[in-house]
């Protein structure tokens, strides 16, 4: 990719019309005055080693040279640089629950669009952590590999939706089995965390004792209630979700098991509320972790080219200093390109 970092020096390119003036008007000046001596032609025929087109290619040099430095000034740039530097964070897994019960419109517009939105505010609170993304209903994979790339993190969580998995369900304890295997073979089991976000609705009985055996390997798991204890009816594609009986399915927060997750790990439960939905306490409990050193990938965005862009004018500038106006008598004697007039 190519770009100019200040374009705005482009203008500068509008003094070329001055220059050309100037240049027409200093010759014409020049040929006054040099009439006063005398008919032109015969004048300029006594001046020997005057050489009449050399003004005009020195005129042009120079023109070259203030384009080519306001190129430089533009700043070009090309490509993008990829630049691994260590620093010191946590690795973070978020484990969203995108089940059709967080359709449910007890917190506006839907629970999942609310903790998309949450999610985008405390990716922009992350600095130097990694993070990644795990969804899950009735099965879970994970939609994110471990990253620092906080744009493509925001990309993918735009992309949150329960058509990404088509078993639907609650299956917390394998959104904990995949989330564990999404860190990195490197990262320090003390710097791990598993956000889940999720109303609790699991559907199976396993998830507590996941979570236990995952608090002996020393990850912190954090859970995050979404929507509330009495419950809202699941509307999708603007009709209410109903069971076999013709029932509207009401969904409601099941705040026991995510509480029980959250303890056994010695992590914390919060009930969602507000904009960030309790996200932005979880953070400033994880700023209080040890940190870990961890390889950060950094783009440095651009690579600079006006470096030779300036050494381009710098030689167009030499060669315009190195034209003189009077003919060069060493050259003359060579008769480079004159015919031999004993040859005539």
């Amino acid at each position: 990719m190519f770009r100019f970092a200040n374009p705005q020096y482009f203008y500068l390119l509008l003094l070329l019309p001055l220059f050309a003036g100037l240049f027409i008007f200093l010759l014409r000046d020049y040929r006054k005055r040099l009439s006063l001596f005398g008919e032109p032609s015969v004048v300029r025929s006594l001046l020997r080693e005057a050489a009449p087109h050399k003004p005009l290619v020195k005129y042009w040099l120079t023109v070259a040279a203030v384009v080519v430095l306001i190129v430089a000034l533009a700043r070009p740039q090309v490509g993008s640089r990829l630049r691994q530097i260590k620093t010191k964070g946590v690795e973070i897994v978020l484990a969203v629950d995108v089940s059709n019960s967080m359709l449910a419109e007890d917190f506006e517009p839907s629970r999942l669009e609310r903790t998309k939105m949450a999610i985008n505010k405390l990716i922009d609170d992350l600095t130097d952590d990694n993070i990644a993304i795990v969804v899950f209903a009735g099965d879970a994979y994970v939609q994110l590999p471990m990253t620092n790339d906080y744009v493509s993190a925001k990309n993918f969580v735009s992309h949150l939706s329960p058509t990404l998995i088509s078993s639907q369900g609650t299956s917390i304890s394998k959104a904990l089995r995949v989330a564990q295997r999404s860190f990195s073979s490197s990262s320090e089991n003390r710097s791990r965390v598993i956000i889940v976000i999720s109303d609790g609705e699991s559907h199976d009985d396993d998830a507590a004792g996941v979570a236990e055996e995952l608090a002996e390997k020393g990850t912190v798991i954090h859970t995050v209630g979404v929507g509330s204890p009495e419950g809202a009816p699941i509307t999708i594609n603007g009709e209410m979700m109903r069971d076999s009986k013709g029932d509207i399915v009401v969904t409601k927060l099941n705040e026991e098991l995510l509480k029980n997750i959250a303890l056994s790990t010695k992590g914390s439960y919060v009930r969602a509320a507000g904009g960030t939905m309790g996200l932005d306490k979880i953070v400033t409990q994880i700023r209080n972790m040890d940190a870990q050193e961890l390889l950060v990938n950094r783009f440095e965005e651009y690579s600079e080219q006006y470096q030779y862009i300036i050494a381009i004018a710098i030689l167009l500038i030499l060669a315009e200093f190195s034209i003189l106006d009077r003919k060069n008598r060493i050259v003359e004697r060579m008769r480079l390109f004159h015919k031999d007039e004993k040859k005539k």
